[in-house]
């Protein structure tokens, strides 16, 4: 196996063990399996059966319930019953936190139970504690004897495991080895999976989730990288961004860490966690695995996409590509957007709005958002009118030459096109290169030597491959190799049809290279035919964020910044950190959430955790800055960072609260009028 996966640069499923769940397989080269999870009390049998239902039918092959107590755990028969007895098979799932004994009764009762190291038998009091390797071998005998009677009650009834690390509940001994960390997140999961396999009990599934998809996904690669070196074989990886959020955030978020993985054919059963009912996460599983099930299970061949022996970067850790600044791209700064207004047949000052520029005639001025795009491309003549000051235009050669302001008026050759060119702009150019497509031969990258460093020049990496993002992973490690540091933008066009899968397509190929630390800027576009049957509308579940008069334009410009936001190469907004709803939830979650959103959406660049309940509060927080969390019937705690402000707050006065502590800790300006 090459480091983590079977091949950088073909798309080829890992092969896992195979686990049985009930009647369901999951591994093994099996489909990848879509679960969720309800959002109902445990204990109102009828409304988690109906919710349930509801899931299944919308195509959820398993379904997770929590159980954080004894009395939800012995429910799940009563449950579990009714479910068959209106003639439903699917698997059910007891999700466990603190409570052994839960667990115990759960295995006894139906198909699976998922427990989480980091509190299952360890604690997380956020202490400080230096471990002895004597004090720390002692502990892993404490576990071993917690955890034991679990496994083998589940390898007597048959009933698979869920070994469910999350990067914010590290238990305070495992921090204090390993820090917060993805090898920390990583060794969590190996202890208990270690204990499992000395009692000979394999029946297991493996996840390592995380808020932010760089350690998310860092974390899976070290993971399987360690079962192989520690048992020559792999275990089966339940993918999941965890508290991704809502709408188009949530949905982005999630596609950036669940689809970097799927792209190298890692990956047995995923779960989206949106704030949202769960029967809509069901869709958005569906659109990110069906991009593998049209290129098949296993290899898609493209031999003209060469092989590598040693990789030229760490994917375990982030580090962004060396590259030189050309104008405002590359170096250190952040990656730009360019929007692609080709396709519009007139663009007026009222086009740019779509993408961040408002003008005000009454002043002369223009209006600049924090999601305003840095270049357009128009494919045009000069345009008839002033432009924003920071907007700068790229356009074809024949037009470019011609324009009165070569500061702000730029070329798009391809690589011949460059290479012959009689004369060309002396600050920028921007060459497009199709990375490896058939016209190209294998080894031939004399083109790139010709372009190599040529301090005007950006390359824009786009594949017409079926396997777009290895190819152009590809290229961006011959660029290393050859000591190549011009600044690259990411091309990525679709050939979808629905928002949601469009969506899903820039997230999952951009996510995928920007997590690696390629790209110094993002350009994402359409194929015509899509483009034309593209309609952004509110009934679509992505619908939310949108109205009905939504242009092509602008949706596709605010998913370049959420894809920069989500994988943090670049940030313009507010981010939430948001848990899926679940039995344990103490207010309405989605409704919460919307308050909170409405009033600091204007927060540039605060991260705010809105959780349910304790269990998913301090610790999964995780890299939050404030925290919203539920700790009783109609109470609220807020935190900064990890230390309680304010304990047990009314949930009527909790956003107003919450406003208060922004300003206190100087978090908070107050919204433009504009």
């Amino acid at each position: 196996m090459q480091l983590y996966c079977n091949s950088l640069t073909q798309y080829n499923r890992l092969i896992t063990k195979e686990v049985k769940i009930g009647d369901l397989l999951l591994g093994n080269n099996h489909p990848i399996r879509l679960q969720t999870m309800t959002t109902t009390d445990t204990m109102d049998t009828i409304a988690t059966v109906e919710q349930t239902i509801r899931c299944i039918e919308a195509g959820a092959e398993l379904v997770r319930i929590t159980a954080p107590s004894k009395k939800e755990a012995e429910n799940l028969l009563n449950i579990k019953n009714e479910l068959r007895k209106r003639g439903y098979n699917t698997p059910l799932i007891a999700d466990i936190h603190f409570t052994p004994n839960a667990a115990e009764i759960a295995a006894r009762i139906i198909e699976k139970v998922r427990v989480n190291p980091g509190n299952y038998v360890d604690k997380k009091k956020f202490e400080q504690i230096d471990y002895t390797d004597l004090e720390y071998a002692e502990e892993i005998d404490r576990i071993r004897e917690r955890f034991t009677p679990l496994v083998k009650i589940c390898k007597e009834y048959g009933t698979a495991m869920r070994i469910g690390t999350n990067h914010g509940s590290l238990s305070d001994r495992i921090m204090s080895r390993y820090g917060d960390t993805p090898n920390g997140m990583v060794e969590s999961a190996m202890e208990f999976l270690r204990i499992a396999r000395g009692e000979s009990y394999h029946n297991i599934v493996l996840s390592m989730k995380a808020s932010n998809p760089q350690v998310m996904v860092q974390a899976y690669r070290l993971l399987i990288q360690q079962m192989d070196a520690e048992f020559g074989e792999c275990y089966p990886l339940h993918l999941g961004v965890t508290e991704a959020g809502d709408g188009e955030d949530g949905r982005v978020k999630s596609a950036a860490g669940i689809g970097t993985l799927l792209e190298d054919g890692i990956g047995d059963t995923i779960r989206v966690s949106l704030t949202e009912d769960p029967e809509f996460e069901i869709p958005v599983c569906k659109d990110l695995v069906k991009r593998y099930a049209v290129k098949g299970q296993q290899s898609t061949d493209h031999s003209n996409v060469p092989s590598i022996e040693k990789v030229p970067y760490s994917p375990f850790t982030y580090s962004r590509r060396k590259t030189f600044a050309v104008g405002n791209i590359g170096g250190n700064q952040v990656p730009v957007v360019i929007a692609d207004l080709s396709k519009l047949e007139t663009i007026t000052p009222t086009s740019l709005e779509s993408i961040g520029y408002k003008y005000d005639e009454a002043s002369d001025k223009w209006n600049i958002s924090d999601a305003a795009a840095d270049y357009v491309f128009t494919g045009k003549a000069e345009l008839d009118f002033a432009l924003p000051g920071t907007l700068k235009v790229i356009t074809w050669p024949k037009y470019s030459t011609v324009s009165n302001d070569k500061s702000k008026y730029f070329p798009m050759y391809d690589a011949r096109g460059f290479l012959e060119a009689e004369s060309t702009n002396s600050n920028i150019n921007f060459v497009m290169l199709d990375c490896f497509n058939d016209e190209t031969p294998i080894n031939d990258f004399t083109f790139l030597d010709e372009l190599a460093n040529n301090p005007s020049i950006v390359i824009c990496l786009s594949s017409t491959n079926k396997n777009a993002m290895q190819s152009i992973r590809r290229m961006c490690m011959e660029l290393i190799q050859r000591k190549i540091e011009n600044p690259i933008i990411l091309t990525i066009d679709s050939h979808w049809q629905t928002t949601d899968e469009h969506l899903i397509h820039y997230a999952t190929e951009a996510g995928a290279l920007l997590l690696d630390g390629f790209g110094d800027g993002v350009c994402f576009g359409m194929t015509a035919e899509s483009y034309e049957k593209s309609v952004v509308s509110s009934q679509q579940s992505t619908g939310r964020n949108y109205s009905n008069n939504t242009s092509v334009e602008q949706f596709i410009n605010s998913t370049a910044f959420s894809i920069l936001q989500a994988t943090r190469t670049r940030i313009s907004k507010t981010e939430y950190i948001s848990c899926p709803s679940c039995g344990r939830t103490l207010f309405d979650l989605q409704e919460t959430t919307a308050k909170i959103r409405t009033v600091t959406n204007h927060l540039k660049g605060v991260k705010i955790a809105i959780m349910g309940c304790i269990v998913n509060g301090p610790g999964e927080m995780a890299d939050a800055d404030f925290g919203y969390v539920g700790s009783g019937v109609g109470k609220i705690t807020l935190y900064r960072g990890k230390e309680v402000v304010k304990k047990n707050i009314d949930s009527d006065i909790a956003v107003t609260e919450l406003i208060n502590l922004l300003k206190e800790s100087g978090a908070w300006v107050e919204p433009s009028m504009s």
